[in-house]
C-alpha cells in the first residue's frame, strides 16, 4: 500500500505527498519490495531535485522580470507640490 502510495505521488509530482510518505517509512520485510522501495525513494530523490531546479530557476526569471518592470517605471516625486 505505501509502495502504491509513492508510485502515485512520484507519478503526479507530488512533493507533498512524497514528504509526508517518507516521513512514515514502514519496516519492509519482502526483498521484492525491499529492492522496489529503494528504486522508487531514488526516483523520488532525483525528482525532488528536478522540481527544486524548476523552482529555481521560475523564481530567477520572475526576479528578472520585475527587475525589468521597475527599471521602466516612470519615477515619480512621492512629494505633493502644490507650487505648480
Amino acid at each position: 500500500m505505501w509502495l502504491d502510495k509513492l508510485k502515485i505521488a512520484i507519478i503526479e509530482k507530488n512533493a507533498d505527498a512524497i514528504s509526508r510518505l517518507l516521513d512514515d517509512i514502514p519496516q519492509l520485510k519482502d526483498k521484492k519490495e525491499i529492492e522496489e522501495a529503494v528504486y522508487l525513494l531514488k526516483e523520488a530523490t532525483s525528482l525532488m531535485h528536478t522540481l527544486k531546479n524548476e523552482t529555481s530557476a521560475s523564481m530567477k526569471q520572475i526576479k528578472k522580470n520585475l527587475d525589468f518592470l521597475r527599471s521602466t517605471d516612470v519615477h515619480t516625486s512621492k512629494k505633493l507640490d502644490i507650487r505648480s
